[in-house]
């Protein structure tokens, strides 16, 4: 990635947010952060994802010869690009603070919280 990440850099919905300080490795769309957010505060908050996975992601199958394109039939998942950003309203800061840690440990980046 080049150049600074101007949008999506501010909370817009909740309180509180977790936001990604590097470029690099993309979050998949299984959505792990949000599952440990959750079920810490036991679904008393409101939570936001703002990621879209629009970047398929291909792979080549096992045991293939080397070359003939990059294999853009066999589709693994999908991955979201640019700045990563989950927003939670509606508990309090403590809480908010051990939920934002959790999912932070479960992304491939540096996050803080916000």
């Amino acid at each position: 990635m080049t150049g600074k990440a101007w949008r999506g850099s501010t909370l817009a919905f909740g309180q509180f947010g977790l936001k990604v300080l590097e470029p690099g490795g993309s979050p998949t769309a299984d959505r792990s952060e949000r599952v440990a957010m959750t079920r810490f505060v036991k679904r008393a908050a409101k939570v936001w994802i703002r990621l879209f996975p629009d970047k398929p992601v291909t792979k080549k199958p096992a045991e293939t010869r080397m070359g003939k394109g990059k294999g853009l039939r066999s589709l693994v998942g999908w991955c979201g690009r640019g700045r990563f950003c989950l927003e939670m309203e509606g508990v309090s800061i403590t809480d908010a603070k051990e939920a934002m840690r959790l999912a932070s440990h479960k992304l491939p980046l540096f996050a803080r919280r916000s």
